[in-house]
């Protein structure tokens, strides 16, 4: 029996569509053990979306995925899985999911692959790496998928930063969220994101955050997603005015995030704001996750 434990992710933090993400201090929990035969999935925090207990969970769909790749056949699994990130609220879930059955697989199997050939596969598996791969190595990456070669960097992090995620209570698909993004972007468009990314990198590496409110402004997805998540304007603009050094859209949405720093009170100074919204927004102040994803055994 081991436990693995997976941090949330948020991608693209503005401009960095599909090629930066960030592991945060909020974690999914999945005990594991083999049985005789068969699957036993029992779902301790159960959430608004039903997480299945069949053979369709992506945990096990992983795992089984895993296996195949390298002519196995699966074993009898229980698992109780624990859920503390919100699923599709563009925290990383799925990401999560996928991590975790990798994780269980290589232990189960005994195949002893690293974390980034694990999260090599992983993001094979997701087609883009901005979430995968801070879920298995944690803090802030920069990623490239080229081909079947993963490229990664971690990027420091100034230690005063916090990150306050504003997390709605509807949801919102990845595939709907991508479907109303353009097929073609122009050049100027181009520019002006390839510029922002570069400064919020330089900016994260530097430490000089007063240019993050520019660096994470964006123009390839997050003016065409503003119609699927209600407020995102008032809402940018209300965290901006009490302090924020940048806000940006997490993942596909529809939760928001503010950068902040730890002594701004920011929770306290943007809770009324929030009430007075016809949707609840419930807020949690996070970390970074600087480890990923990690496994606990027990003896």
């Amino acid at each position: 029996m081991f436990t693995v434990k997976v941090p949330a992710t948020t991608a693209n933090m503005g401009p960095g569509f599909d090629c930066i993400g960030m592991s945060l201090d909020l974690y999914n929990t999945i005990t594991i053990e083999e049985i005789p035969q068969g699957l036993e999935i029992i779902i301790k925090n159960p959430q608004d979306i039903e997480i299945p207990t069949d053979e369709t969970n992506l945990i096990y769909q992983t795992i089984v995925q895993f296996y195949q790749s390298i002519g196995k056949t699966v074993p009898g699994i229980r698992l109780v899985q624990e859920d503390h990130i919100p699923c599709t609220r563009g925290l990383g879930s799925s990401a999560a999911c996928i991590a975790a059955g990798l994780l269980i697989a290589n232990k189960l199997a005994g195949t002893n692959y690293s974390k980034e050939k694990l999260a090599k596969l992983g993001a094979i598996m997701e087609g883009h790496p901005d979430n995968i791969v801070p879920a298995f190595l944690g803090g802030m990456v920069t990623a490239v998928l080229d081909k079947d070669e993963l490229h990664y960097i971690k990027i420091p992090l100034p230690s005063q930063l916090s990150f306050a995620l504003l997390v709605p209570d509807f949801p919102l698909s990845t595939e709907k969220a991508r479907q109303v993004i353009p097929k073609s972007l122009s050049l100027e468009d181009g520019i002006y994101n390839a510029s922002r990314t570069a400064l919020l990198v330089a900016s994260m590496m530097s430490g000089e955050i007063q240019h993050l409110q520019v660096a994470m402004e964006d123009r390839f997805h997050q003016p065409y997603r503003i119609p699927l998540v209600p407020h995102m304007e008032d809402i940018f603009e209300k965290a901006l005015s009490l302090g924020a050094k940048g806000v940006f859209l997490s993942g596909a949405g529809p939760t928001l995030i503010a950068v902040i720093e730890e002594e701004m009170n920011f929770k306290k100074k943007i809770t009324p704001f929030l009430q007075q919204l016809p949707r609840r927004w419930d807020i949690k102040i996070v970390k970074p996750s600087q480890q990923g994803a990690q496994i606990q055994e027990f003896h």
